[in-house]
């Protein structure tokens, strides 16, 4: 497997928690919550219904802290008590691969990535989306910053600063969330494959393969 969210990650390895179905109602209020009063909102709710994830969570991650306060109004407790954190028996061997790169040159590959996506009909694309863009495949990097662009917040240019902005900062927290996990091979990006192939198999022995 190749690329995806940190959390799509653990989900394919680790498993997830069973959460409860929140009414669309709950979440509709909590993103206008968001939207009116800002994620100051939502951290300050969070605090106060659930410490111990406030302690925990990435506060600057709207989705997370939307999520976390929909099971804590539609149910009454709060988001932890449902989080067992307990690793699910998976019937596949992993093995973990990260490449990394140093921090100016990941920075200025990824400006450089928003302007090859801007070459290529990023504009056009997010335009055509505009009338979606209460969706939550929607409020993502990209996306939200354009969606701003086109209700008068800002300028396109400031758009663009700023999906230059949060991409580098999601960077960050994708960096720092794998920074934990002690199973992660890590790599210089630019490591000649045949040496990252070398210690794959080295540890495919490992589990007799």
């Amino acid at each position: 497997m190749v690329g995806g969210s940190a959390l799509y990650e653990k989900a394919v390895t680790h498993g997830l928690d069973q959460l409860p179905e929140v009414p669309e109602t709950i979440n509709d209020a909590i993103e206008l919550l968001y939207k009116e009063d800002g994620i100051e909102a939502l951290q300050e709710e969070l605090k106060m219904k659930d410490p111990e994830y406030y302690n925990q969570v990435d506060l600057q991650n709207p989705r997370r802290l939307i999520r976390a306060l929909g099971i804590c109004r539609a149910t009454g407790k709060t988001f932890t008590q449902y989080r067992s954190g307990d690793k699910q028996q998976r019937d596949f061997n992993i093995i973990k691969v990260g490449l990394e790169a140093p921090r100016q040159e990941l920075y200025e590959r990824i400006n450089s990535r928003v302007d090859i996506m801007l070459k290529s009909g990023l504009v056009k694309e997010a335009e055509a989306l505009f009338p979606f863009k209460k969706l939550t495949s929607l409020k993502t990097v990209g996306y939200q910053e354009l969606m701003g662009v086109f209700e008068n917040n800002y300028d396109l240019e400031e758009g663009v600063r700023l999906i230059k902005r949060n991409s580098r900062r999601f960077a960050k927290r994708q960096l720092t969330w794998y920074r934990k996990d002690e199973d992660v091979i890590w790599f210089h990006y630019k490591t000649r494959h045949t040496e990252i192939v070398q210690r794959v198999s080295e540890k495919l022995m490992d589990f007799n393969i």
